[in-house]
């Protein structure tokens, strides 16, 4: 009944597209009267618009037509490109902040310049951001001279610009290209600094994402991490490694009826589908006698057992030149998706460690966090977020549940020509490989250029090493430069072309088609494998056949493949050997091309629950990074009233204090325990006080008394420095002190979530626990924080401008001496040159008794750190 009604009505997305056609439509109308301006007119016409919104005289979505009509008409004065009908469709769904799936070739960098240039006009800037360095480069040079023709400066953040000066500028233009590492990482080193001058990056606007299955969904897996060297050292991976090759793999046995239960045999098991590994009771008792340990789950084993766990996932889930490769000594990540190497990359957990332990590199140190976010977390802060592909449908529910982002799928400006054949089942893959390699040279003898899609780097080579026997002259794209990629990319079009890409390389890339070519059929795609995501394959199929080219595409498969061999072969099978398949034979039918697809949206759904399931966790650290950048970003405001919260601070500190004490409000006073409030005072403000000094008649009294003398004697001590000098120590040591807290916070953190799955086992829902822990945590965080600073300002000890230039002259007449002894020694040396002198200094000891003869150890004597110099020295 759906079905019918869809067919007389139209489903939801035609009826939107319908709504947008006829705006679209009166967009056009205007193109005449655009036409007979001159450009000094047309930029007078934009001008008057653009103030109409800055003035708030007109919204965005008034001004949206003749902004579009406008930017049509510059574009093929200095472009030489139109938009077409669909295109301007495509823009008016990206200013409505939803995504615009647009076939490959649809001329999306175009599409994006109408919102672009519509949205800039608020002086808020836009960011538009694409899947690499030469793709942001390439967009912004190109379209740079339509967005300058209104006005507008155009800015570009690559990874190789490290000046943040210049990446602040960059910021500041109205309309800033990039990558969403590049952006993303800015915000956390932004949220870094302790000068509110050397943050980079300005307000979250208006961000337009291309490619944005592949940033929101894709690499939304993984957080951005910003880490340092921990001082939890760990060495236990080598060990770990050696144990984890000792054990031996067993397998799930399931029960053959229902009185029985399932059982496991060897020491371990491998569930490939869910990337997880079991240790059985068998392997539990043998990894605790190679470790040499009672229990390997207690508490002080528990990085033992989570070493040995990332060493049998190193070992049995992570494969050599599939999800990464050894290069110069280091193991580098291979993007699942692209296939590119991910320089600087590391797995987290110990997991990169374990991969460098089994493959016998140097083991880099192990690092915490000191910030991170989550795409989509760092996306959601944006007032307004759009995106363009050419494959968002199979993931629009998770657009919708986790972005709030509808997608719009627009129709082509021309009917699709391309000609999608059945996939082509056999059985091994060896037989798979050997059909591909047969219909590669059909193809080339013809002169049709064809595009092969692999899934991995090690599938690339082994398809070389096929074509080369065969003397086909081949290109493969390994992918390790963007720019190389791109030409590369472009040139498979050419005749008789054979290029072998890893699934989605040169996405953002036109592949150019002669006359000659098109004649020959077009570009044929050949899929060697079917990946995870349907997206992924789309994407490779959307290479051949845009803008109504003619084209071609099938896609060979093999029961060894992962993706049927863990998730859909057995009916497959069944089936091909009913039909008694012999060697070399294949299966073709819409039958098994379903089965594939319904193997391929169980991944889908276990990737989406994935992506939830850390999204639903950082939503936790999300809202303690809001609160504590926000406070931040208030040090950091000149303006802030940091004395008022001091006061707040130092009243928080009496009352702890008393607490502390067993002082309760409503206690009688000759209870109340002074001797301990002025212990405290002496441990841990450096402070004398006496049993007078606070003796009082009530709570509120005491607490008072307390507060008032704690400022007191603070602002006495402070009295020397400057009012503004005293603000800058006192924003400066708050900032560190936050800084360091937040490092220690987010370790924990870490461990926590490390560990928190097992409260599982004991009937509990871990999220549940995750929450109430580290909300705990966080009031602990906060509490921590205000106390740390009444002590540390308490501590420090200023300078007066005096006694600072007494201490410089003395130590230039050290110096001076120091020099003078040199040059005496240098002389004697000069003196005597046939002598061999060996200048060597013994050095001593911290424990060792101190040369001067104070019977002292030499680290509380001579060799104790000298005083700190300078304005905020400590005592």
């Amino acid at each position: 009944m759906l079905n019918v009604f869809a067919k007389i009505f139209g489903n939801k997305n035609d009826r939107e597209v319908k709504k947008y056609r006829k705006r679209a439509n009166a967009i056009t109308s205007l193109e005449s009267k655009y036409e007979k301006l001159s450009d000094e007119e047309l930029q007078n016409c934009f001008e008057e618009l653009k103030q109409a919104v800055l003035n708030n005289e007109k919204s965005l979505n008034d001004v949206l037509n003749d902004s579009f009509a406008i930017t049509r008409e510059a574009s093929k004065r200095i472009l030489g490109m139109r938009h077409h009908d669909v295109q301007l469709i495509g823009g008016m769904v990206l200013h409505d902040g939803r995504i615009a799936e647009m076939k490959t070739g649809e001329g999306k960098t175009l599409v994006a310049t109408l919102p672009v240039i519509l949205n800039a006009m608020t002086g808020k800037g836009v960011h538009v951001v694409t899947v690499n360095d030469y793709l942001a480069q390439r967009d912004a040079n190109e379209m740079s001279k339509l967005y300058n023709f209104f006005g507008y400066s155009v800015g570009v953040i690559l990874g190789e610009l490290k000046d943040d000066m210049l990446r602040k500028e960059q910021y500041i233009c109205d309309i800033t290209y990039g990558t969403n590492n590049e952006f993303a990482f800015d915000y956390l080193r932004s949220n870094m600094t302790l000068d509110i001058t050397e943050k980079v990056q300005r307000e979250h606007n208006f961000v337009i994402v291309d490619e944005v299955d592949s940033i929101l969904i894709d690499e939304a897996r993984t957080p951005l991490i910003i880490s340092g060297p921990t001082n939890h050292k760990n060495v236990n991976y080598v060990k770990a490694n050696e144990i984890a090759l000792k054990l031996e793999k067993g397998e799930l046995i399931e029960p053959k009826s229902a009185d029985e239960k399932p059982y496991s045999t060897g020491d371990f098991t491998v569930d490939e589908k869910n990337r997880t590994i079991l240790l059985t009771d068998q392997g539990i008792a043998k990894a605790e006698e190679l470790f040499e340990v009672d229990n390997l789950y207690s508490l002080e084993n528990a990085m033992l057992s989570h070493n040995l766990d990332q060493a049998l996932k190193a070992n049995y889930l992570f494969v050599k030149d599939v999800d990464y490769v050894v290069k110069d000594n280091e193991v580098i990540i291979v993007d699942e998706f692209t296939g590119r190497l991910s320089e600087g990359r590391r797995f987290s957990d110990g997991l990169h460690q374990a991969l460098e332990a089994k493959e016998g590199v140097a083991i880099q140190e192990e690092s915490q966090t000191l910030a991170d976010i989550t795409f989509q977390n760092y996306f959601r802060m944006y007032e307004k977020l759009a995106g363009m592909t050419g494959t968002a449908q199979t993931e629009a529910t998770e657009f919708a549940e986790i972005y709030n982002l509808d997608v719009v799928s627009i129709p082509t400006n021309l009917a699709v020509a391309r000609i999608d054949r059945n996939d082509l089942i056999y059985k091994s893959e060896r037989e798979k490989f050997n059909a591909v390699c047969t219909k590669i040279k059909e193809y080339h003898q013809k002169g049709q250029p064809v595009l092969v899609g692999t899934a991995s780097i090690e599938k690339s080579e082994l398809l070389h090493t096929l074509l080369t026997k065969e003397k086909i002259p081949h290109t493969v794209l390994n992918a390790k430069q963007h720019e190389k990629e791109g030409k590369i990319i472009e040139k498979a079009g050419e005749k008789g072309a054979v290029t072998i890409a890893t699934n989605m390389a040169g996405r953002g890339v036109d592949i150019k088609l002669t006359k000659e070519t098109l004649e020959l059929g077009g570009l044929a795609i050949i899929g060697t494998e079917r990946h995870e995501s349907r997206r992924i394959d789309n994407q490779l199929r959307g290479r051949s056949g845009r803008q109504g080219d003619v084209g071609e595409s099938q896609f060979y498969l093999s029961l060894e493949d992962n993706l049927l061999r863990i998730f859909g072969s057995d009916k497959i099978k069944a089936i091909m050997e009913r039909l008694g398949i012999e060697e070399g034979e294949h299966i073709e039918s819409k039958m098994v091309t379903r089965a594939v697809e319904n193997a391929q949206k169980k991944v889908e759904s276990m990737h989406f629950e994935s992506r939830k399931h850390l999204l639903e966790y950082d939503d936790v650290a999300n809202e303690q990074r809001k609160v504590i950048y926000n406070f931040r970003n208030d040090l950091l405001n000149p303006e802030f009233d940091i004395n008022s919260k001091l006061d707040e601070n130092r009243r928080e500190y009496v009352l702890n204090l008393l607490s502390e004490a067993e002082i309760i409000n409503g206690m009688p006073s000759e209870d109340y325990n002074y001797d301990l409030v002025i212990a405290k005072l002496r441990e841990e403000l450096n402070l004398e006080i006496s049993k007078e000094d606070l003796t009082s008649q009530s709570f509120e009294q005491l607490e008072e008394k307390l507060t008032t003398m704690l400022k007191t004697i603070y602002e006495d001590k402070m009295s020397i420095a400057a009012p503004e000098q005293k603000s800058e120590i006192e924003r400066i040591l708050y900032l560190q002190i936050l800084d360091n807290a937040w490092r220690e916070h987010l370790y924990s953190m870490d461990t926590l979530k490390t560990g928190i799955g097992l409260r599982g086992y004991n009937q509990k829902d871990p999220l549940v626990e995750y929450k109430k822990e580290s909300y705990n945590m966080f009031i602990d965080l906060i509490a921590s924080i205000k106390n740390e600073i009444i002590k540390v300002l308490f501590t420090i000890r200023l300078q007066s401008s005096e006694d600072a230039k007494k201490e410089q002259e003395a130590i230039e007449r050290m110096k001076a001496s120091m020099e003078e002894i040199n040059e005496k020694i240098q002389t004697n040396l000069d003196e005597n040159e046939d002598k061999t002198i060996e200048r060597k200094e013994k050095k001593i000891a911290r424990n060792e008794p101190c040369p001067c003869g104070s019977g002292q150890k030499y680290k509380n004597c001579c060799g104790k750190s000298g005083p700190k110099r300078g304005l905020a020295a400590g005592n």
